[in-house]
């Protein structure tokens, strides 16, 4: 095979990779085997083996898929009705443009930033995903092991499958603990008080998701035979609230999670109780930055749930521009959604963004490889924006502004 046919077919590669029709259908080998490139899939494969061989994050992907269990993974790597969210996100990022300033001393990079009192190694940060242990055993402790090591932030999902004290003792810190909050006044409050026992200085709100979601690709393309789940869940494919353990010791009995009838009296509420840190995740819109201003919170995650939440057709780095210039630098904001490359989150950076999250591409790692796999990833994305913010001119993270892109589509 010539040097070009076997660059191409790994191009075509990670455009598969990066389509989440295929990932619904299995990953990239189902879709070989499902294809007229089935006779080629062995050729142009190349499934990972060691995480040291890994290219960019997309590597993860099928090398993940071959180990997670099909639920798991199908539920993972859907999105939302049609899933034109999920699409959303990444093609986004095709309609912003660097604006790289050149011959500037790029041997001074420094990617460290601040957030809320705590110097982290790069402005990466780790979303929250519920139950990490549906990808790897090590779940969540294997996942601080790796932010520990490369000096990452983790947010901690309410929905973790394991305990918010085991993880801050193995991530070496207090993690972000995201907060789906209980419909049950008290069982909010028991909650918050062992978040802030455990020393999390920080809590996110998740507003997105309050009434459930039509996951139709996930229900398409998960087993239909469900009766292993039983194996390892009492009530259903999924875990219940009994099985998580930031629940454990609270009275849940007819408490919904998250709670449909929150509001911004409840974010009042809630402001007032939560002495700390309180961002609020799932903020698309100006209007709702302004109420967020008014309401005295803390900061801003730009988010659609990765595709997962409503079907809004708006990718989350088209959101950003609006929420930062009604923010006007006054609290930061964050972003995540469809993030892979170093030079997304430049763009994201220029944008206004103060850090950018990642979700899926940790947990191909984690599926993968375990510490090592989401180890790679932040080493590979730290990597990528390192060399981006040397070749665009900028040595610290405060430098990168909107003067570095260029957005022709957009109005901003």
């Amino acid at each position: 095979m010539s040097q070009s046919t076997f660059t191409a077919r790994r191009e075509f590669l990670k455009f598969l990779a990066a389509s989440p029709y295929v990932a619904a259908l299995g990953g990239v080998a189902a879709f070989l085997r499902q294809s007229s490139f089935a006779q080629k899939s062995q050729e142009v494969s190349e499934v990972i083996s060691d995480p040291a061989r890994a290219l960019n994050v997309f590597d993860f992907e099928e090398a993940a898929h071959r180990k997670v269990p099909p639920g798991h993974w199908a539920y993972m790597a859907s999105g939302v009705d049609d899933d034109a969210t999920l699409r959303a996100n990444r093609e986004g990022f095709k309609h912003v443009q660097l604006r790289p300033r050149r011959l500037r001393d790029a041997s001074k990079v420094d990617m460290r930033v601040e957030l809320f009192g705590t110097t982290y190694d790069s402005p990466i940060f780790l979303c929250p995903t519920g139950g990490e242990k549906a990808f790897f055993p090590g779940g969540e402790l294997a996942v601080a092991r790796a932010a520990k090591a490369r000096g990452t932030l983790q947010v901690l999902s309410t929905m973790t499958s394991t305990a918010v004290e085991d993880v801050n003792k193995a991530l070496g810190r207090p993690v972000w603990q995201q907060l789906y909050a209980p419909s049950s006044w008290d069982a909010c409050q028991q909650l918050l008080r062992r978040v802030e026992a455990a020393g999390c200085p920080v809590i996110a709100l998740t507003v997105d998701n309050t009434t459930g979601r039509n996951s139709e690709t996930y229900l398409r393309t998960r087993p239909k035979d469900l009766s292993q789940c039983a194996a390892c869940h009492k009530d259903g494919p999924g875990p219940s609230i009994s099985e998580r353990p930031m629940f454990d010791g609270i009275n849940m009995t007819g408490v919904r999670v998250p709670y449909p009838a929150m509001d911004w009296a409840f974010v009042d509420r809630l402001r007032k109780f939560w002495t700390r840190k309180f961002i609020i995740k799932g903020i698309d819109t100006r209007e709702d930055a302004r109420l967020c201003i008014e309401r005295g919170i803390d900061g801003i995650l730009v988010s659609n749930h990765g595709g997962r939440a409503t079907e809004t057709g708006r990718a989350t780095i088209e959101a950003l521009p609006e929420v930062v210039a009604e923010v006007g630098n006054r609290i930061p904001v964050f972003v995540d959604g469809g993030f892979r490359r170093g030079t997304d989150l430049f763009k994201a950076l220029a944008l206004g963004a103060k850090a950018v999250g990642i979700g899926r591409p940790f947990l191909w790692g984690l599926g993968a490889f375990g510490q090592a796999g989401v180890d790679r990833v932040l080493e590979i994305l730290q990597g990528e924006l390192k060399l981006v913010m040397g070749n665009c001119g900028t040595q610290t993270v405060a430098e990168i502004t909107p003067a570095y892109i260029a957005t022709p589509d957009w109005k901003i």
